[in-house]
C-alpha cells in the first residue's frame, strides 16, 4: 500500500490543505457540545446569566458581600467595579427603581477571578434568603455591620465550615439565582436576557455546524479528487506495464487477472485513500480531544468511556479475524468471474454452434453464485457490526445518564453537562470505531495493492539492452537464424531444434509443416515476442537482443494468424502503423491487399466505423485490412502469419501477385497451410516437429523431401503441382 501512496508526492500541498481543514473541523466539532452545555446550564437554568460578576451591585448588598472577603478580594473587586451615586442620571434611565440608590457597576470587562471571588459570598446571601443553613438569616447578616470584627471573622470561618458541604456547581448555581432575584429586583428584564443569550449560543452553533459542513465538503471534494488522480497514475503505469508484457507475463497473470488489477483492485485503493485521509487524521483528534473534553467536563464517569472503547475495539478484531482471510477470496473469484464471462462472450459463435448455452450458462451461474455467496458471508458479518456498535453506544448513554443522575442529585453536576459528556462520548466511540473500520477496510485494499504491485513490481523477462547496437546498412531487411533453439516457459522439452535458414531483402521465406510443426514460433521470435533458448536470431546484421524492441519492431510488418482490428474508421485502422499515410497511398494499399472493392460499398467508405475487435467484417475483410495496415507501414520485413487462410484462391493469387510489385526490396516471410500459396516462394522452408526437415524452392523439395510431398499430393492434383 505505502508503495502505491508514494504516487503522491506530487500532492503535497492538497495533502496539506486536508490536514488543516481535517484539524479546523475536528475544533468545530469538538466545541459544539459544550455550546449544548451552556444552552441547558446557563440558557435555561442559569437563565442567561453567565457568572456571579452581576452588572450591578446595590450599596447596601456590595456590604454584606464585603462581609465574606478578605482585604485583599475586597481591593480588587473594587477595582472591577466603579461607585456611583445616587441620582446619576445614566442609570436612572436604565433603572428607574435605583433613582434612591448608590450603585456598584461592573466595568465593560473584567477577569474571571471576579466571578471566583463572588461566588461564595453570593451563595451564601442566597442560601440565608432560602433559609438553607441553620442560624444564616438575612436579620443575622444585617446585624453583623454593628459587631466587633472579631465576631464577623469568627462567624465567617463558622458560615465557611458549613458550606463546605456543598459541591461548587451548588454554590454557583446558588451564587446565580442570586443574580438573578437582584436583577429582578431592580427592574431589569431577565426573560430578555435569558433569550438573547440562548439566540446568540444557537447562532455560534449554527455558524460552527455551517464551517464544518464546509469543511466536511472541501475535504471530500480534496479527498476525491486525490484519490482520483492516484488511481489515473496507478492505472496508467499498470497499463504502461502491462502493455510491455512478452507472451511470458501475460500467460502468467492470464488476461481476466489484469483487467480485475487495473480496475476493480485500483478502484479498491482509490476508495480507501479518501478514507484514510479523513480518518487518519480526523479520528485521532477527535479521540484524544473528546477525552480531554470529557475530563474536563467529568472525571468521575471516564472509566464508561474506556469500558465503551475496549467492547469496540473487541468487537472489531473479532470481525476482522473472521472476515479478513475472506477478502483475498473474494478477488480471486471476481478474477474467475471475469475470466469466465470473456470467455463466453468471445466464445459466443462456438457456443451457439455447439449448442453449449446452457453449460455456459451453468458455468457462470457456478462463478457468480460463488462469488456472491462470499460476498453474502463478508455482508452478513459486517451486518453485525452496526447494530451491535448500536448496542453499545445505548448502554453508554445509559450508563452515563444514569451515573450523570446521581451527580445532579447530588449537586456535583449539571444536566448540560450530561449531555455534554454524552456528545463526547460518542464522539470519542465513533472515533475509534472509525479507526477499526479502517484495520477492516485496508486488508482488503491491502490485498488489491499487493495484486497492483506484482504487475508493477514484476521483472520483464525480455528486455532492451543497456547499450543498442544499430543496424548494419548493408546487411537492411537480412533475417538469420543461427543454431536456433526454443523451449516455452515451465515446458519439458524443445518445440524448436537447431533451426537455421536465411531470408534476404527481394525474395519470399515460406514455412510449411503440420500443426505444432513450430511455424507461427519461429515468426513469434522474429519481433521478439518470446526470446531464443539458444542460437541466435539476426535483423540487419545485428542479434535482436542487442536493439531495442521498438527499433526492431518498427522494422517488421506483422500480420497475425487471426486479424485484429481496433475500434473507430477503416482509415484508423489502416494509419495503425503510419500516422503520416497520404489518403493516395492508403487506398493504394488498400487496392494491393484487395480490400478497396469491398471499402468501397461499405456505407462512409474509410470512414465507415469498425466495431469492437472488427465484429461487424467477415473474416476475409478483417484479414485483408490486417495486410492493408502492415503493407501502408513500409517496413524492411514483412511477415504474414497465415495471413490468407480465409482468402478464396482467385483473391489469394492475386493479392501475391499485387504484393510482389512492392516488395522486390523487402525481406517477406510467410507462414501458410495451403501449398498454392507457397508455391512460387524464392525458398520454403519444412518443418517437422520443431525441426527442419527440408528447405529448398517448390520443385526441389518436391524431389528430395518426402514431408513436403505428403503435405503437396494432400491438397494438389499432381498434375496441378507440375504445372
Amino acid at each position: 500500500m505505502i508503495k502505491l501512496f508514494k504516487n503522491l508526492k506530487g500532492s503535497f500541498v492538497s495533502i496539506l490543505a486536508i490536514v488543516a481543514l481535517l484539524v479546523v473541523q475536528a475544533i468545530c466539532d469538538l466545541s459544539l457540545p459544550d455550546y449544548t452545555s451552556k444552552i441547558v446550564n446557563v440558557g435555561i437554568q442559569y437563565g442567561g446569566i453567565e457568572d456571579s460578576a452581576a452588572q450591578v451591585f446595590r450599596e447596601g448588598e456590595m456590604k454584606n458581600i464585603f462581609l465574606f472577603l478578605t482585604e485583599e478580594e475586597k481591593s480588587y473587586l473594587l477595582e472591577n467595579y466603579d461607585f456611583y451615586t445616587k441620582g446619576n442620571t445614566a442609570f436612572i434611565e436604565k433603572y428607574p427603581l435605583l433613582k434612591e440608590e448608590n450603585l456598584y457597576v461592573r466595568k465593560k470587562k473584567v477577569e474571571n477571578r471576579v466571578s471566583t471571588i463572588l461566588t461564595f459570598p453570593l451563595a451564601v446571601l442566597s442560601m440565608a434568603d432560602s433559609g438553607q443553613i441553620e442560624g444564616l438569616t438575612r436579620e443575622t447578616i444585617a446585624s453583623l455591620h454593628l459587631a466587633p470584627l472579631e465576631t464577623q471573622k469568627k462567624f465567617v470561618e463558622n458560615v465557611q465550615e458549613k458550606m463546605e458541604q456543598y459541591p461548587s456547581s451548588m454554590l454557583q448555581a446558588s451564587a446565580i439565582s442570586y443574580v438573578q432575584k437582584q436583577y429582578v429586583a431592580i427592574g431589569m428584564d431577565v426573560n430578555s436576557i435569558q433569550n438573547h443569550y440562548i439566540f446568540i449560543t444557537g447562532l455560534k452553533m449554527l455558524g460552527i455546524a455551517v464551517f464544518s459542513m464546509i469543511t466536511t465538503i472541501l475535504v471530500g471534494l480534496l479527498g476525491s479528487r486525490l484519490a482520483a488522480n492516484l488511481a489515473r497514475s496507478v492505472r496508467n503505469r499498470v497499463f504502461d506495464k502491462v502493455v510491455h508484457f512478452s507472451k511470458t507475463e501475460m500467460k502468467d497473470f492470464g488476461q481476466s487477472s489484469l483487467i480485475t488489477r487495473t480496475t476493480n483492485d485500483i478502484q479498491q485503493v482509490q476508495m480507501i485513500l479518501v478514507m484514510l485521509f479523513r480518518v487518519l487524521f480526523y479520528a485521532p483528534i477527535i479521540g484524544v480531544g473528546g477525552v480531554i473534553k470529557a475530563l474536563n467536563t467529568n472525571s468521575s464517569m471516564t472509566y464508561i468511556i474506556a469500558i465503551a472503547v475496549v467492547a469496540v475495539i473487541s468487537l472489531v478484531v473479532i470481525m476482522f479475524a473472521i472476515v479478513m482471510p475472506k477478502f483475498k477470496v473474494v478477488q480471486q473469484l471476481i478474477d474467475r468471474l471475469n475470466l469466465v464471462t470473456r470467455e463466453i462472450l468471445t466464445g459466443l459463435p462456438v457456443i451457439r454452434a455447439f449448442s453449449n448455452e446452457k453449460y455456459e450458462e451453468k458455468r457462470f451461474d457456478k462463478a457468480n453464485k460463488d462469488l456472491t455467496k462470499m460476498n453474502i458471508f463478508v455482508n452478513r458479518v459486517m451486518s453485525f457490526m452496526m447494530p451491535m456498535m448500536n448496542f453499545i453506544m445505548n448502554l453508554v448513554c445509559l450508563f452515563i445518564v444514569w451515573k450523570g443522575a446521581e451527580g445532579v442529585d447530588s449537586g456535583s453536576m449539571q444536566v448540560g453537562d450530561i449531555m455534554a459528556y454524552i456528545q463526547y462520548a460518542m464522539q470519542i466511540i465513533m472515533a475509534f470505531l472509525m479507526i477499526s473500520m479502517m484495520s477492516i477496510m485496508l486488508p482488503r485494499a491491502s490485498v488489491s495493492a499487493k495484486r497492483i504491485n506484482e504487475v508493477l513490481e514484476r521483472d520483464f523477462v525480455i528486455t532492451n539492452p543497456e547499450k543498442e547496437k544499430p543496424f548494419e546498412k548493408d546487411q537492411k531487411g537480412v533475417v538469420e537464424f543461427r543454431h536456433v533453439s526454443f523451449r516455452y516457459p515451465d515446458a519439458d522439452y524443445d518445440v524448436l531444434t537447431d533451426i537455421n535458414f536465411k531470408a534476404l531483402p527481394g525474395k519470399t521465406t515460406a514455412f510449411i509443416g503440420s500443426t505444432g510443426s513450430g511455424k507461427s514460433t519461429i515468426i513469434n521470435l522474429i519481433p521478439r515476442f518470446f526470446d531464443v533458448t539458444d542460437g541466435t536470431i539476426f535483423v540487419s546484421g545485428v542479434d535482436i537482443r542487442e536493439v531495442n524492441m521498438h527499433t526492431l519492431r518498427d522494422k517488421i510488418g506483422f500480420v497475425p494468424q487471426k486479424g485484429v482490428l481496433f475500434s473507430g474508421s477503416v482509415e484508423s485502422n489502416l494509419k495503425y502503423g503510419n500516422a503520416d499515410l497520404t489518403e493516395e497511398e492508403m487506398i493504394q494499399y488498400a487496392k494491393i491487399a484487395q480490400a478497396d472493392s469491398f471499402i468501397q460499398e461499405l456505407e462512409g467508405k474509410y470512414q465507415y466505423p469498425i466495431a469492437q475487435g472488427g465484429g461487424n467484417v467477415s473474416g476475409g475483410q478483417k484479414q485483408r485490412l490486417s495486410i492493408a495496415r502492415a503493407l501502408a507501414k513500409n517496413p524492411d520485413i514483412y511477415i504474414f502469419d497465415d495471413s490468407f487462410s480465409a482468402l478464396d484462391f482467385k483473391t489469394d493469387a492475386i493479392l501475391r501477385n499485387e504484393l510482389k510489385k512492392i516488395t522486390h526490396d523487402k525481406t517477406v516471410l510467410i507462414v501458410a497451410q495451403r501449398i498454392s500459396t507457397i508455391m512460387n516462394a524464392d525458398t520454403i522452408v519444412v518443418l517437422d516437429e520443431g525441426k527442419i526437415v527440408g528447405m529448398g524452392t517448390h520443385q526441389e523439395l518436391m524431389k528430395t523431401c518426402k514431408t513436403y510431398q505428403e503435405i503437396a499430393l494432400s491438397q494438389l492434383s499432381k498434375e496441378e503441382l507440375d504445372a
